[in-house]
């Protein structure tokens, strides 16, 4: 069974996917290989140097620097429309590759943009996890150090969390204690296996 996991950025997906983790599920996360696709000399790599320049990279080094790339494609949504056109394919198909392959009982596809790029067409059932926008930003601010300000601005640039919560078949509510979303999890838990 495919099971998408997915939510706005800050709302605490990746907790979620560990706890899913813990009780015997298979996560493939979207970002994990993201990450892994820009690394020196990769194809994606050499597609995002010639897109956004040399600026992209960590001083004295040829890794891309994740921060100074999110600055600059949230500076401007056709920036991140370029980004995303480089990368989401090879994220996708890397995903596509992985699940066929796998013989798990339960996959857990964690994506944040799993809705914005199709990949909700390919899963059984949908969790959402959601939390208060005020949580969702102190969490963020305290994270990555970003202003409230452009913390919103890339909120802004996924699908409304309204949006994708009428999409799920589950929603997990991440305002409450960890045990309480660890609750919530096991009983979804308990109804897919």
């Amino acid at each position: 069974m495919k099971i998408g996991l997915t939510g706005s950025w800050g709302t605490g997906k990746t907790t979620v996917a560990g706890m899913f983790k813990r009780l015997g599920a298979k996560v493939i996360d979207a970002d994990k290989i993201a990450h892994r696709l820009i690394q020196p000399h990769t194809l994606i790599y050499q597609k995002l140097i010639s897109v956004f320049g040399k600026k992209i990279l960590k001083k004295n080094c040829t890794a891309i620097d994740r921060k100074k790339l999110a600055r600059i494609v949230f500076s401007k949504k056709t920036f991140l429309t370029k980004l995303n056109k480089i990368i989401h394919p090879e994220v996708i198909r890397t995903i596509k590759e992985r699940i066929k392959k796998d013989k798990s009982k339960i996959i857990i596809l964690d994506a944040p943009l799993l809705i914005e790029t199709g990949l909700d067409e390919i899963v059984d059932k949908l969790i959402v996890v959601k939390t208060s926008r005020d949580k969702q930003i102190n969490r963020l601010k305290e994270k990555t150090g970003l202003s409230k300000k452009e913390i919103s601005k890339r909120i802004s640039y996924q699908l409304p969390l309204s949006y994708k919560i009428k999409k799920a078949d589950f929603v997990i509510d991440n305002n409450g204690r960890r045990e309480d979303t660890f609750v919530q999890v096991r009983q979804i838990w308990d109804k897919l296996s």
